[in-house]
């Protein structure tokens, strides 16, 4: 598979990272926590990028962390990166219901007060498709994710927020996503997820 590995390369595009924008890996990124990953950039500036994989689902559920959480369906959490895996993040989509978030854009927030967010889980309102939560997150210093942009790590792409809150399936979603950045990217559908299997 490597002799025929350069039918698959394809140089990165020219949309820019920012806020709100994501960030999809190249099929040859073989980090687990980042590999077939589409990130969203929640941070972006001269000092460093901050993101969360939308598409890496755990085994662990929100339910179990805290008690009075326990008797509503099974909320599940996202591994969001590899740094603070110590600590609980989530973005929503519910404005003003809960304080305090961070507007990543179009109505997608990056945390906010978590006693109203339980309020509103405790209340029986949907979480599916408007809450999302994150173990850990994925960080880049100063010039980092432009260095690995450069060397062909990732593709930048921009998502309707309703479409990252939907995320689930870690290959599926990254095949849509690469898709949705048209015809010259289509090869990397077809590289093998383990090339050494092949």
């Amino acid at each position: 598979m490597d002799r025929n590995k350069n039918i698959f390369e394809v140089r990165h595009n020219n949309l820019r990272p920012q806020k709100g924008r994501v960030l999809i890996s190249s099929p040859f990124l073989n980090e687990i926590c980042f590999q077939r990953a589409v990130i969203l950039l929640v941070e972006h500036n001269a000092h460093g990028s901050m993101g969360f994989v939308l598409n890496k689902q755990t085994n662990l559920i929100v339910n179990s962390l805290f008690p009075e959480l326990e008797d509503l369906p099974d909320i599940p959490i996202y591994l969001g990166g590899p740094v603070g895996t110590n600590h609980l993040f989530f973005m929503h989509l519910l404005g003003k219901r809960v304080p305090d978030g961070m507007e990543i854009g179009g109505g997608l927030c990056f945390d906010g007060n978590f006693e109203a967010l339980k309020t509103y889980m405790l209340d029986h309102n949907q979480v599916e498709g408007k809450v999302k939560f994150f173990l850990g997150y994925s960080g880049w210093t100063e010039n980092q994710l432009h260095d690995e942009i450069i060397n062909d790590s990732w593709l930048v792409g921009v998502m309707k927020p309703d479409e990252m809150m939907m995320a689930d399936d870690d290959d599926a979603f990254w095949k849509k996503s690469v898709r949705s950045l048209g015809s010259p990217y289509d090869t990397w559908t077809n590289y093998p997820k383990y090339p050494e299997m092949n």
